[in-house]
């Protein structure tokens, strides 16, 4: 080989060394570029911004290795770490505080700050509504919305002599309406209520595609809309098979409401849950409803609370052996950090029955009005009972079940609490209150 062709060679074997070591070992960034981008991925949602009475989740490290710390202007309020430690008086104009993050990297420092308006205390509320169809028959009858109301969650009294405050066939689209779930809004003037959209009465248990979605401002008065899932996103759900029992959360990461159900595909035998935002005037979703949490063995009858920074999912689940047979079921629940996952799912049985081999269903959760303690409900529906257990930190629960008193069967409902004023509008459109709700103050 000659000199020019040995040093030519030689010249395109440093630039493929040169062009290798930069792709295996690319220029790497400074202190200072990895401190502005992780100062720009910092961010609390507007949801929390605006209205908070959740913890923060705050980071501590950055993507790109930078260290954070943060500041509270006032800790009266929201601690350092973000913990909610008390929420503004109702008396007045929301608490403000700021909350500054310092980021190290290096010897870069930067800080970054958000001002969060601290939720007010919770309004204080005297009474209970339960919203729930019927099981009592006639068949053709159940499968409509019912109010009723109580004073201390466990006397219940039905509105409107047991009858539907709204007709089924107005609503919905099967004209049938099943497991009802009601949720205050984050005014706290609004409401949000969806059902199933089924009549087994006259079409039998085989098939429905559908939610119906209804909201008030007042209890009384109520619009409404119905979703078939089947016809408006049938690239995904052209197979379905049933759309069962779906509820509300506000997500304040997203500030918009996530509305959850169980979904069974024709050619599945897997129950899962399906989750989507509600549109703005809350009668669809914004977008194709997606796969929200896939349990173990299927489940169905999910329900969520929040609680000191943890989602707790409330769900029927089950358990089977290694042939796929059941041998176990009742009410279990998952744990996460945010609406959209990931989920833990704890397979130990909550309710007092599973080991008894009594079938339970339609699982509740809800908070006693000026309490710190918490009512699971669960409908016993060969058994035409409705039963409930307390808890504290929604992790034990009372081992002993109690029971409702009252004038009427609700199968698979749900539970919010109200104010004097609310009863009284109540009463006024379709009686039944008791006396001893409108006399309080």
């Amino acid at each position: 080989m000659n000199f020019r062709l040995l040093k030519l060679f030689s010249c395109i074997m440093l630039m493929y060394v040169g062009y290798s070591h930069a792709q295996n070992n690319p220029v790497s960034t400074s202190s200072k570029d990895k401190i502005m981008l992780d100062a720009k991925a910092i961010a609390i949602p507007l949801g929390y911004l605006n209205n908070l009475h959740w913890d923060l989740i705050l980071d501590s490290v950055g993507k790109n290795g930078s260290s954070i710390s943060w500041k509270s202007s006032n800790p009266t309020y929201l601690s350092n770490n973000g913990k909610l430690q008390k929420q503004s008086p109702r008396n007045g104009r929301k608490v403000k505080v700021m909350m500054t993050a310092t980021i190290f990297n290096g010897k870069e420092k930067l800080k970054k700050s958000f001002n969060v308006s601290i939720a007010y205390q919770e309004q204080p509320l005297q009474g209970y509504l339960f919203t729930y169809f019927e099981g009592s028959g006639p068949r053709t009858m159940d499968e409509q919305l019912r109010f009723g109301v109580s004073t201390n969650a466990v006397d219940w009294f039905a509105l409107n002599k047991n009858l539907p405050i709204i007709n089924s066939d107005t609503i919905s689209g099967t004209g049938g309406v099943r497991d009802p779930h009601i949720l205050r809004g984050e005014d706290e003037k609004s409401f949000y209520l969806v059902a199933t959209d089924m009549s087994t009465a006259k079409n039998g248990w085989g098939h429905n595609p559908g939610i119906v979605m209804l909201k008030s401002s007042d209890l009384v008065n109520w619009k409404h809309g119905f979703i078939d899932l089947e016809k408006c996103y049938s690239a995904k759900f052209k197979n379905i098979q049933w759309v069962w029992a779906p509820q509300t959360i506000y997500d304040p990461a997203a500030g918009k409401y996530l509305v959850y159900f169980t979904v069974k595909f024709k050619d599945d035998a897997k129950l899962d849950f399906y989750s989507g935002y509600a549109n703005a005037d809350f009668n669809g979703f914004e977008n194709e409803p997606t796969l929200m949490f896939s349990p173990e063995y299927g489940a169905i009858d999910g329900d969520i609370i929040y609680k000191d920074g943890t989602y707790h999912f409330f769900f029927k689940g089950n358990t089977k052996d290694e042939n796929g047979k059941e041998y176990a079921n009742g009410i279990r629940q998952a744990v996460g950090k945010s609406l959209t996952g990931s989920w833990i799912e704890n397979f130990t049985y909550l309710d007092a029955y599973s080991a008894k081999k009594v079938v339970v269903e339609g699982s509740s959760i809800f908070k006693l009005n000026g309490s710190d303690e918490y009512i699971l409900m669960y409908d016993l529906y060969t058994n035409h009972r409705y039963e409930f257990q307390r808890s504290k930190d929604l992790y034990q629960f009372t081992p002993s079940p109690e029971g409702f008193k009252k004038d009427f069967y609700p199968r698979h409902g749900s539970v919010i609490g109200i104010t004097t004023e609310e009863a009284k509008k109540l009463n006024e459109k379709w009686g039944g209150v008791p006396t001893l709700l409108l006399q309080k103050k």
